[in-house]
Order: structure tokens, then sequence, then C-alpha cells
């Protein structure tokens, strides 16, 4: 059998999963939502096997976009570590079968304690879900690997649903990209979301900046001394007017004009995509993406460029990974 036909196949199974089990989605969800959101302690996820392995990255992307989160083994739990849960913690259970022992062994404590139990199950008439809160339906009519004894499908459609649920709380919640800014501070994600224009742009005499009177043999001069391969254009109030670059030198001369007198206005490039020194790098990014453009002039709040940023810039710091 083609290898490629094989993992399109399973591919497309998963697929279908999560679509049948979105369509099953009711109103038992939006309870499971306020539950998290006014959480006063700890958003606490568990699960055994394959379906605890995806309660920990459920519990991970709840914490690294503001909930506070944390995993709870069901078979430690009953040897000791049930002193996790607290008053005031919500508990969110996944068991494909919601019946398996260990996790069964600590509902009586989290009823005792009168926590919250939000289940995610295959199996809504499970001992699991009967103890349950809240009950969502993760069932799956079969999984990827053709004995169906594997947790593929299920687990997939599990994750979508955690995914779902840690989204949903995280637009309730109204939280911004700074706010996420705070829970990565290391590494490319970091860097993306901490890097400011002004830690990366050319300022200052690396600037470059012609004025709007200038013919174009001084404004190659600029932009060689200044090694940017591009230049800012002024007009006689400081003003960003425009911008020259490479294209537009290549566009310049392609046209016959190879008199180098003649006045910058008839090459730049008029009105300029523009920013802030206080926006973040990684909007800028977005921008340069978005225009097919390779620098961005850097204003001030009187549209005075104070710098020039080249993706270049971007690419050396590890915005762009």
């Amino acid at each position: 059998m083609n290898i490629i036909d094989i993992i399109k196949k399973e591919m497309h199974t998963e697929a279908e999963a999560i679509k049948i089990a979105s369509e099953k989605i009711d109103v038992s969800i939006e309870k499971a939502v306020h539950y998290i959101l006014q959480c006063k302690g700890k958003v606490v996820t568990t699960g055994m096997g394959k379906s605890g392995l995806i309660a920990r990255k459920i519990s991970a992307t709840f914490a690294s976009t503001g909930t506070t989160s944390i995993f709870l083994h069901p078979a430690e739990g009953i040897h000791g570590d049930l002193g996790m849960l607290q008053k005031g913690d919500v508990v969110l259970a996944l068991s494909h079968s919601g019946n398996t022992q260990e996790l069964i062994s600590i509902i009586p404590y989290i009823k005792f304690n009168k926590i919250p139990l939000i289940s995610i199950t295959g199996n809504v008439t499970s001992n699991l879900a009967k103890n349950s809160d809240v009950v969502i339906d993760s069932f799956v009519d079969k999984e990827c690997e053709p004995f169906g004894l594997v947790p593929t499908a299920s687990t997939t459609v599990q994750l979508s649903i955690g995914d779902a649920l840690a989204v949903s709380v995280l637009k309730m919640k109204d939280f911004k990209v700074t706010d996420f800014a705070l829970f990565h501070p290391g590494g490319t994600i970091g860097k993306k979301l901490l890097l400011k224009v002004a830690d990366l742009m050319h300022t200052g005499k690396a600037n470059p900046i012609v004025t709007d009177k200038e013919n174009m043999q001084n404004v190659i001069l600029e932009m060689t001394s200044k090694g940017l391969g591009c230049t800012n254009v002024i007009d006689d109030d400081g003003k960003l007017v425009g911008i020259v670059t490479d294209g537009d030198l290549r566009r310049f001369l392609s046209l016959g004009l190879t008199d180098l007198n003649i006045n910058v206005k008839d090459a730049m490039t008029v009105s300029p995509k523009r920013m802030t020194a206080e926006t973040l790098a990684v909007e800028a990014l977005n921008l340069m993406e978005e225009c097919k453009i390779t620098m961005l002039p850097i204003i001030d709040q009187e549209d005075k460029p104070i710098g020039i940023l080249h993706m270049h810039d971007l690419i050396k710091s590890g915005v762009v990974s």
C-alpha cells in the first residue's frame, strides 16, 4: 500500500473525528467555560495513559494563556498527591472509556470537597460522566489504527476540545498579546512578543535621510554611505514624504532615466508604510510581509522619521523564525 495514501487517510480520519465531535457540542460546554472563568484556584487536569498526556498538554495551554493550571496523575493522586486539590479549584478529567479505575478512585475526594468536575469522555453513560458536573462528549466511531485499540482519533478529539476550552476562556478574559508575552519571555516567542521596533531600528547617524529637494546623485550617495539600500525622504518640516529603495532605483533606470540631476520626487515611493518605535517588532514583521516590503520607516508622533527597520534586522534578532 502507498505510504502517502496511508498517511492522508489517517489524517482525514482524525480530521473527520474532530468535525463530528464539534457537531455534538451543546450548551453544556458553556457551563464548563463559566466554571473555569469563575475558578478562584486552579484548573487541575487529570487522566491516565494517553488521555493523561493530552491532559498535560491542555494544562500547559491554560497556564500559558493566563489560567493557573496543573496536571494531577490519578495513580499518584490516590497515593498522596490529592493534596494538590483544594476548594476553589476546577477539575478537568479526560478518559475515553470513562471507567478508568485510577480516575474513578479520586472522584470521592473531588465530590467531598465540592470541587466542580468537568469531564471529556467518549462514554457519556460511564461512572466518570455520571459523577461530573459537566460532560463533554468526545466519542469517536473508530481509531485510526486498524485494530481500534490504540488511542489516536480519540485523543486528537480530546485535545481539540481542550484547546477550544482554553481559547474560549482566553477570549472571555480579553487576554492580549502583551499578556501572552509575560508568560513567554524566552526563545523565539519571547523575542516576537517583547522586542520592539526601537530595539532593532537604525537611528541617529545610521538613519538615512534626504530632503525632497535633493537630486538622485545625492540620494544614491546617502543610500550607499548608510548601507541599507534605502533612504527616508523628508519635506521642509522634517516630515516623512517618501522613501527610495534599491527597487525604486531599478525602476528609475529601467525607464531610461539616467540623468542623476533629476529630483528625488520623480523616483521615490510616496507616502510609504511606516510605524512608531514602540510598536512590537512582530507587528512590523506582519506589515512588511503583508505589503511585501523589506524596509520600513520609523516615525515619531510628528511623523518625522527617526529610524529605519530592515527585514535583515528582524531575521538577525530571531523575530523571523
